[in-house]
């Protein structure tokens, strides 16, 4: 039985497909390194976020702490800044 198919017509088939098999691991590392990159940013903005919100509550947390000195009597507050300066 004689070749229906022209050889240049294979052979055209054959690099197109050569080409994609080629490409497959370029195109994979590329989706690795794109989810990757992604999953890392999103990481160091819950990161920064933390960081923000724990200042917020140290501040907060001073502010509250220095009320508490201001509220207190001046004999109250010398004896305790007494005891914090000699480490008592």
């Amino acid at each position: 039985m004689p070749d229906l198919v022209n050889s240049a017509i294979t052979d055209s088939v054959t690099q197109a497909n050569t080409e994609v098999l080629g490409s497959v691991p370029a195109t994979a590392m590329g989706n690795l390194m794109m989810s990757t990159s992604q999953s890392m940013s999103v990481a160091a903005q819950n990161l920064v976020t933390a960081q923000q919100q724990a200042n917020i509550m140290w501040q907060a947390a001073t502010v509250q702490g220095i009320n508490a000195l201001m509220s207190t009597g001046e004999a109250v507050t010398g004896a305790v800044t007494e005891e914090i300066i000699t480490g008592r």
